[in-house]
Formats: structure tokens, C-alpha cells, sequence
């Protein structure tokens, strides 16, 4: 049912008859089947104001063919109405006098109708003097009872309220819009629906005009778009043994769990450090990609661009009493784009458990489809012997952070060499370092990232101590199996080669093109590629190509290679996981444990051809199996996850080079995660290699996990690093001494380099 409501100063308005009145019987007509109950002239039932009738006269006039089915007389009624003379401004703003009426009770609308409430907005061309401000902006009204008070230009409306206006949806259980001044107020159940943001409340106040309100005592949820797309150059199919990665094996078993009809939400890895594992299988992300925050607060004003609250809980746990809170005196909520929210807070801290409590220094975070690195506290802490001397600390910064660009900036100080190398000179260059990363998306296709670090501040010695690189990513092909363009250039790349250890990588100018996963018909075999050319400076052994004066072991040759990855799995059993309550599914984990036993198998062929007129070819076969038993719900020993895995190479020829030479042809690779007593997990991940029984690389890891948040603890003695992690669900962080992300270590599986971001 259309309500006027009136502007601030309405234009020159259409005399009526002495006795006006309406109806509201539905207008449909053959032409317009879908239109909504409208108001027609001539019936005693409901008399509204003046400026209803006129606005409703003028659209008939307008558009006769709508009233086809009703008298003609109606129509040739409304023509002979004259002209008012224009009032003054004074006098526009007194309501119009009108005939002094009961308040009349609308018959009950169904609920398969709608009875819309026209918003006017002032004009912005000059109107007919005898044509009153058509609507622009259209507000739906979905009630069990709706009354009009004409006197007093109020519409009330009670039981299973529905408004829809200006892309946003609030529900009540009773209603009030004042005419006069654009003001709606409801009560009871409130809930205020915009996009995929949901606010709940007892009471709130609502403007038309400025699309502004006020909610009491709300509740709400924060939404988290779905994670953007990979972009690393890893072939997604291969399951070779070996190799370094950054995450721990329990996520990798979970991971790679079946699907069951339960869901969970991405989360937030706070790294401080780094670990790996040794797998290099492409994750595939649990539960849904649609991820909420739940929020408290005793107040909230709303806008059309966000929101702001007062005395606020955020929580990422569905249940209650939440696991994790984050609390704040104020946060505000600003949508800069569809994708993209900002918040800032004032007086923030993070509450474990409803007891502990650790305050945050940041008061300001971006929720989009961007990962970010995120820094809770003060500062992180890290291990990197080779480096780094041994134990840092690093907080990060991001000076740039928009949609299209974001620049992080981290130093650190390298406070274990502080304390025993240099006496505790903290003015040495040598103890301070820089990481810097940066990301820019120039289309929809089209993205630039860079990376920088720096482990000393002493310029002499740059040279050795720089690493950089800068990689453009094109997306390439149909975006339903889109390939990946990548050129790349990088200066000093450090780069992990099974058992010769770190190498360095002087320079690096070249392109990738990364294929997505294809399925082989109905076999069950998914296959990945990829070819690249590079121009590369490396350290060689090969006297024959080194010259016999000369500074360094480093030699120029262009590469041309490719390869090509497939893999099959096997279900040997699966169980079922628990229900998803916090008592059950949920105790320790983000998602319930599905225990499983499955068998993969993997082929691997390389082909790398050098301007030297050496080749290196390989051919890889794999077999493994992994799974897990228990639930991770019960106090002692009901989570063990596992994973063997054998890998053998055919190989022919040897790269000049010493990064990426394959020289482990048979490694051998286990990991064993088993729960000790409710949330803590211990477990250990190691490859060797077999021909020699050379440990390639093993980490240690104990881990204390939650369903909402979680810490784990992880050295590997033989890459000389370490890790403390902070998991917490449901954001899109992940941040901290990220020793074994892509910008420090690159691991290298039979020639080709991998990554890890």
C-alpha cells in the first residue's frame, strides 16, 4: 500500500475534491501482471490526504492504459481539478488539513504481497505546476496488520515486519513511519539486513532520507569474502616426496580429509618464525568460502557506508561462552568496496577463554579477499640461525593498504646476536634488518607482487646481505580453467635443494606458464604443467664452465623447462566425524575430524635443457598413504594423523647448476602427529634420503589447539629455523616471521622450484 511521504519543501500540490477517497483493491492488468496492490480512485473505504490522491491522480493521467478496467469517469474526474497557488514555505511545512478521520485498520495483506511505501526525493528538474514529485526510490512494507493514522500521518504495522529499502532488509515485530519527517521506528525482534551484513537488535530508529539509523542492545555479524585465487607456481598435482612447505603435517592430514555434510570457515595464521613440511600438495580449503564474524554491542549507528559501536565484543566462535572475544570501548565499520571492509577500534584486547586478557596495540585492520600479515602484539619472535644470528623480533607495518595496493614494511632486530656477539651495542648496523612486501592488483587478470629483505642496515656489504624479487601474474585462457603468466625477476633468491642444502641464486629473468588441474576423462587422474624459460646467474662446479680467473663460482646460462604432474587417490576407509558441537566435533578443532585411510600415487617427468648444451631429465614415481583415527574430542590419545611416502627418480644427464640439480633419487618421508592430553599435539615431520641415509630436513612440532584459535611451536634443527604460530579462525591474516614463505625459502623438487605463498 503506498504511503506518501512528504519533502521538506514540496512543490505546488493538486486541488482535491471535498470528499476524496481510496481503495485497495490489487490493479492488474493484462500489460502489467506482476505490478504490486496499488491505490485506485472513487471508493469509499480508506480516505488518505490530499497529496496521496494528488500524486496517485497524476500517475493515472500519466499512464491511462493502467486503469483500463475502471471507469473512464474516474479519470475525466481528475482532469477538471484546479491549480492551488504556491504557499509559502512556512505554510509547506504545516501537514495539510484534511478531514478529521478514524484511524482505519487495513485489511491483513497476505504474505505473498507487498505494500510499498514511495520515498520522495526533492526533484531535480522543474515539475508541471499540476503534476505532484514523482517517487524515485521505492520502499516495500510486508506486515500481518497495518493501520494509517491520517491525522497524524503515521503508519503502523505489527506482527512478521518486513522493510526493503535502498538494498537492505529490516525485519520487526512492530513498526512505526512518521510521514512528516521520514522517521521509521521499530521494536521487538529487529534485524537489519545489508548485503551480507546482518544487525540484530531490541529497538532501532531509522531515517529514509539520510539512510541513517541507530540500533539498541545489538547483535550482528561481520561477513569475510571468499580468499582470492591462488597464483603460486607450484604444479598442483604433484605429490613428490621431499621438499620444504609452510604448513605443519595435522594440517596437511586434515586437509586432505573426504567431505562430510560439515562446514567450517578459513582462518588467520599469525606466523612468528617459520616451519615446514615436506609434502608440497596443494591444500584444498575446508568448509565454505562464505566466512562471519559475530558481534555484541550496546549501540550501533548505521550509515550507508558501514557502522560504528559502542562497548563492542567481536567473536569468532558460534557458540557460547565464546572460546576468543575481541573487545573494544568504540569499532567502526567502513565498506570501501563490496569486497572490502576497514575497522578501527579504540581501547582493543584480546580475551581467551573469558579470563585472559592481552591488549592490541593495532587498531586498525582491512577484512577483504587480500591475506594479510598481521602483527596482535607488540612484536613477533623468530629463529634463523644463517641469517639472522639466531633468535629476532620484527613487528610490520602497512605505510600502503587500499584495494588495488597494499606495501608491508617489517623490521626486526636481531636480539640473540645483540646479546652475545656484540655486547649489546644496539647501535650496530649489523643487529637490524627490513622485510618489505608488496602487492598490487592492476585488473581483474592482472596482479604484481614484490618482495625485499635485509639482514643488515650497513650499506657496505648490501651486496650480500639484499634479496628482492618481483613477479607480475597474468591470468590467462577461460576463467573456468584459467592458465598462469608469470614473469619474474629476482636478485639473491635462496632456494632449499634436498640434501646439498641452501643455495643462492645470484639473478633470475624469466616466465612461467602454470596450467590448472585437468581430469583424465572418468579415470580419477588429475594432471598439472608448466613451462618457463629464465635466464639465470648461478654457483656451478663445472670447471669446464667456470673461467680460470675469476671472483666467484657463479656462471650465466639460459634454461628452457618443463614438466608435467599426475596423481591418483585411493579411499581405503573413512569413519565419520562427530556432531559439530562444542562438546563433540568442535572441542579442539575449527572443523570436526573425519578419521580416514587413503592411498595416493603420483608420476612426475622434467625436462630442463641449458644453452651449455647440457640436459637434465627426470622421471619421478611416487606412493603414499596418510590418514587419521580418533576425533580429537576426548581428553587423552584420540587424534593420531600419519603419512609415509616413498619417491624414486629415473634420471638422465645433470644440471650445471648446483640449485637445481637432482641429485636425492630416492627419499623417503614420514610425519606422525598424536594428541598427549586434551588440546596438545606433538609431532614430527622428516625426509631422508635413502641412498645415503642422509637426514634432508625434520621438524619438531607441539601444538595447542582450540576450536577458535590455537599455538604451535615448531624447530627444524637441520634448516637452522624456528617458529611460534598463532592460529585464529575466520580472518584473512596471516603474518609474522614467515622464514619459510616464499620470500626467504624456495624449496627445489627435481630441478623446479616451488613456492610457498
Amino acid at each position: 500500500m503506498p504511503y506518501p511521504i512528504p519533502l521538506p519543501t514540496p512543490p505546488p500540490i493538486v486541488q482535491v475534491e471535498s470528499n476524496p477517497s481510496i481503495d485497495f483493491k490489487p490493479l492488474i492488468s493484462e500489460q502489467n501482471p506482476h505490478l504490486s496492490p496499488v491505490v485506485t480512485l472513487n471508493t469509499p473505504d480508506s480516505p488518505l490526504p490530499a497529496p496521496l490522491q494528488a500524486a496517485k491522480k497524476a500517475e493515472l493521467l500519466a499512464t491511462p492504459d493502467l486503469v483500463s478496467d475502471r471507469p473512464r469517469e474516474a479519470i475525466r474526474a481528475a482532469q477538471v481539478e484546479s491549480v492551488a497557488p504556491p504557499i509559502s514555505e512556512e505554510v509547506q511545512n504545516t501537514p495539510p488539513k484534511t478531514q478529521s478521520t478514524p484511524n482505519i485498520e487495513t485489511p491483513s495483506t497476505p504474505p505473498a504481497q507487498s505494500i510499498e511505501i514511495p520515498v520522495e526525493t526533492a526533484p531535480n528538474t522543474t515539475q508541471p505546476s499540476n503534476v505532484a514529485p514523482v517517487s524515485s526510490r521505492i520502499v516495500e512494507l510486508n506486515a500481518d496488520r497495518q493501520e494509517y493514522d491520517q491525522q497524524r500521518q503515521i503508519v503502523t504495522a505489527e506482527g512478521n515486519v518486513v522493510v526493503r529499502l535502498n538494498g537492505g532488509v529490516i525485519d520487526a515485530d512492530s513498526l512505526q513511519v512518521n510521514l512528516s519527517n521520514r522517521i521509521a521506528v521499530g521494536q521487538g525482534d529487529v534485524a537489519v539486513t545489508r548485503g551480507e551484513q546482518v544487525l540484530r537488535g531490541e529497538r532501532f530508529t531509522y531515517n529514509f532520507v539520510q539512510n541513517t539509523g541507530e540500533l539498541l542492545n545489538a547483535s550482528g555479524e561481520i561477513f569475510i569474502p571468499s580468499a582470492s585465487q591462488d597464483l603460486s607456481l607450484n604444479l598442483a598435482t604433484d605429490v613428490s616426496a621431499g621438499g620444504v612447505s609452510a604448513n605443519p603435517p595435522s594440517d596437511r592430514i586434515t586437509a586432505n580429509q573426504p567431505r562430510q555434510n560439515v562446514t567450517t570457515s578459513g582462518g588467520i595464521g599469525i606466523n612468528v618464525g617459520a616451519g615446514n613440511d615436506i609434502n608440497n600438495v596443494a591444500l584444498p580449503q575446508q568448509g565454505g568460502e562464505v566466512r562471519r564474524l559475530s558481534f555484541k554491542a550496546q549501540q550501533v549507528q548505521f550509515y550507508p557506508q558501514g557502522w560504528q559501536a559502542q562497548d563492542v565484543t567481536i567473536t569468532n566462535d558460534p557458540f557460547t561462552p565464546p572460546e576468543l572475544e575481541l573487545k573494544a570501548d568504540t569499532v567502526t565499520l567502513t565498506r570501501e568496496t563490496p569486497q572490502r571492509d576497514r575497522i578501527v577500534t579504540t581501547r582493543q584486547r584480546l580475551v581467551f577463554d573469558q579470563g585472559l586478557s592481552i591488549p592490541i596495540p593495532r587498531n586498525e585492520t582491512v577484512i577483504d579477499r587480500t591475506e594479510r600479515e598481521v602483527t596482535p602484539g607488540l612484536f613477533q619472535i623468530g629463529l634463523d640461525d644463517n641469517e639472522r644470528g639466531g633468535v629476532f623480533i620484527e613487528r610490520n607495518f602497512s605505510p600502503i593498504s587500499n584495494e588495488q595496493v597494499q606495501l608491508t614494511l617489517t623490521p626486526q632486530f636481531f636480539a640473540q646476536e645483540a646479546l652475545l656477539e656484540s655486547g649489546g651495542n644496539v647501535l650496530d648496523p649489523d643487529l637490524y634488518g627490513l622485510r618489505s612486501k608488496l602487492q598490487a592488483n592492476l585488473g581483474e587478470r592482472t596482479q604484481v607482487r614484490g618482495r625485499a629483505s635485509i639482514t643488515s642496515l650497513d650499506l657496505s656489504q648490501l651486496e650480500d646481505n639484499f634479496r628482492a624479487s618481483l613477479r607480475l601474474n597474468q591470468t590467462i585462457g577461460s576463467v573456468e580453467a584459467p592458465h598462469q603468466l608469470t614473469v619474474e625477476y629476482s636478485y639473491r633468491d635462496r632456494l632449499f635443494n634436498g640434501s646439498l642444502g641452501y643455495q643462492t641464486v645470484q639473478s633470475s629473468l624469466g616466465g612461467v606458464v602454470t596450467s590448472p588441474v585437468s581430469a583424465l576423462g572418468t579415470t580419477g587422474i588429475a594432471l598439472s604443467y608448466q613451462a618457463g624459460a629464465q635466464l639465470i646467474n648461478a654457483e656451478s662446479d663445472r670447471a669446464d664452465l667456470l673461467e680460470v680467473q675469476r671472483e666467484s663460482d657463479r656462471i650465466s646460462l639460459s634454461r628452457l623447462q618443463a614438466s608435467i604432474a599426475l596423481n591418483r587417490g585411493f579411499a581405503i576407509w573413512e569413519g565419520t566425524s562427530l556432531a559439530a558441537t562444542p562438546t563433540e566435533g568442535l572441542r579442539y578443532t575449527p572443523a570436526p575430524v573425519v578419521p580416514y585411510v587413503s592411498l595416493f600415487t603420483g608420476l612426475k617427468g622434467v625436462s630442463s635443457l641449458y644453452s651449455s648444451g647440457d640436459s637434465q631429465n627426470t622421471i619421478t614415481g611416487t606412493i603414499g598413504v596418510q590418514g587419521q583415527f580418533g576425533h580429537f574430542s576426548r581428553e587423552f590419545f584420540d587424534y593420531t594423523g600419519f603419512n609415509v611416502s616413498f619417491s624414486q627418480d629415473i634420471r638422465g644427464g645433470l644440471s650445471p647448476f648446483l640449485f637445481d640439480r637432482a641429485v636425492d633419487n630416492k627419499v623417503l618421508e614420514l610425519g606422525l602427529v598424536q594428541q598427549v592430553y586434551g588440546p596438545f599435539r606433538l609431532g614430527i615431520q622428516a625426509s631422508l634420503n635413502v641412498d645415503t641415509g642422509e637426514n634432508i630436513s625434520t621438524d619438531y612440532i607441539l601444538e595447542y589447539s582450540r576450536r577458535t584459535y590455537g599455538v604451535a611451536f615448531r624447530y627444524n634443527p637441520v634448516l637452522a629455523l624456528g617458529s611460534l604460530n598463532l592460529r585464529i579462525s575466520d580472518f584473512n591474516w596471516n603474518g609474522g616471521s614467515s622464514l619459510f614463505s616464499d620470500s626467504e625459502v624456495k624449496p627445489v623438487l627435481n630441478g623446479v622450484r616451488q613456492t610457498n605463498d
